[in-house]
């Protein structure tokens, strides 16, 4: 098993560029089972995006992924295996399309990273509503519906694998859906423009209210994803962190203004010239108040990364965790480096500035381990990143990016540093 070997207390220079989004990447290639063909550009080579084309070969269609990926579907199997969705709860966006191409569909319920309970009750409820009848049996969600029709959804929460989920299967529709309380996400307007572009008629783009009446008119489709906006300031963060200052290309403000208003806040200086920002790192930094909450908010997944830069900021912070009941798994771990934390039910207190210290740590999902990498380049000393498949799912190799940027990041694997595997 690999891990990172970190030297740390070291300022970023220079230049890096910002992939393409795992969250709008893997919603194309579910939407891919309603289309002849789909050939996605400048796809990252990520874990989940691997995983995703394992589901969708298995269940008969030819996926060739190198600089772009190339999907061809037929006929398909609608069976959805856990041994494959367990690894990447994405997988459950197959769902709506199967259902609505072909009738029913065998889906196991869902993994991921293991950051709170995340039901999938919001899906099939919507799916009930458009005349679907579920079953869950050992573990598998068993959905049929002959003839799937369209309906006015009230969504509890603005869930994007759900807004997703609907929108996959309404799409392939020829009345129409209506979708309330719709999730706002970036991911989910470039899912909706581009269905939008093959045909299908869609209100609301961008919206709480999506208005979505099929069906597609166009099987063969080439489309580019928008900036991966959580791998941007990821990478903003950590050069701001060590103090550095750097040039981050690729990046969209219009999708991160909560994150960016957040990081000028807190002391961080950023000069945005179309796609480019440069970042400078000013410690310390002020301190601040973070609740995570839906798009427009400030994000869950750069929850993590925001309480490393909070250690060092000048007085009293708080990070309040409104979206996941789990996902403060970092703060031990954090602890074990120096910072000064303290859980009370979804809100940390930071008090700073700490002196971070390098340690060995363990990552327990995909954004954890971005900011237990963040924390590795601020401390003083060696820090040993453990489970970074984790980082792997969601980061096409965050160390050769941070390399360019003048980091001290060594992919080694455990043996060679006497560690168990």
């Amino acid at each position: 098993m690999e891990c990172f070997l970190i030297e740390g207390d070291k300022p970023l220079y220079g230049s890096v560029r910002v992939g393409r989004s795992k969250n709008a990447v893997l919603p194309l290639m579910a939407a891919s089972i309603l289309f002849d063909e789909v050939i996605l550009e400048e796809v990252p080579k990520l874990r989940d995006v691997i995983s995703f084309k394992k589901l969708l070969e298995f269940m008969g269609a030819e996926v060739e992924c190198q600089d772009e990926c190339v999907i061809k579907v037929e006929e398909l199997e609608p069976f959805a295996p856990y041994e494959i969705v367990r690894t990447m709860r994405a997988s459950f966006l197959v769902l709506g399309p199967l259902l609505a191409r072909y009738g029913r569909a065998k889906v196991s319920l869902p993994g991921g990273c293991v950051i709170g309970a995340r039901p999938v009750d919001i899906h099939l409820k919507a799916f009930e509503q458009m005349g679907a009848r579920i079953n869950i049996e050992s573990g598998y969600v068993i959905a049929d519906a002959p003839k799937l029709k369209g309906a006015e959804i009230y969504l509890d929460f603005p869930s994007v694998g759900a807004t997703e989920n609907i929108l996959l299967a309404a799409s392939f529709l020829e009345d129409e859906t209506v979708i309330r309380n719709a999730a706002l996400e970036p991911e989910v307007a470039d899912l909706a423009n581009f269905l939008k572009k093959a045909g299908v008629e869609i209100e609301g783009i961008g919206t709480s209210t999506l208005r979505v009446k099929g069906p597609i008119r166009e099987q063969k489709m080439v489309w580019k994803s928008i900036p991966d906006r959580i791998e941007a300031a990821t990478l903003m963060m950590a050069i701001a962190i060590t103090g550095g200052e750097g040039e981050v290309n690729g990046v969209c403000k219009e999708h991160m203004e909560n994150v960016v208003n957040k990081l000028l806040q807190i002391g961080v200086e950023l000069d945005f010239k179309e796609e480019i920002v440069y970042v400078r790192g000013k410690l310390p930094f002020k301190p601040s108040n973070i609740i995570t909450a839906p798009y427009p908010g400030f994000p869950t997944d750069l929850q993590a990364q925001m309480m490393v830069m909070l250690t060092q900021a000048d007085g009293v912070s708080t990070v309040q965790e409104t979206i996941f009941e789990n996902r403060f798994m970092h703060v031990p771990e954090l602890m074990r480096m120096g910072a000064d934390l303290r859980i009370s039910g979804n809100t940390v207190t930071i008090k700073g500035p700490s002196k971070l210290r390098g340690a060995p740590v363990m990552v327990s999902d995909l954004r954890a381990g971005a900011a237990l990498v963040i924390a590795g380049l601020a401390a003083r000393g060696k820090t040993i990143v453990r489970r970074i498949y984790h980082i792997d799912r969601g980061y096409e190799r965050l160390d050769r990016k941070l390399k360019q940027l003048g980091a001290s990041v060594k992919r080694v694997s455990e043996r060679e540093l006497g560690l168990e595997e």
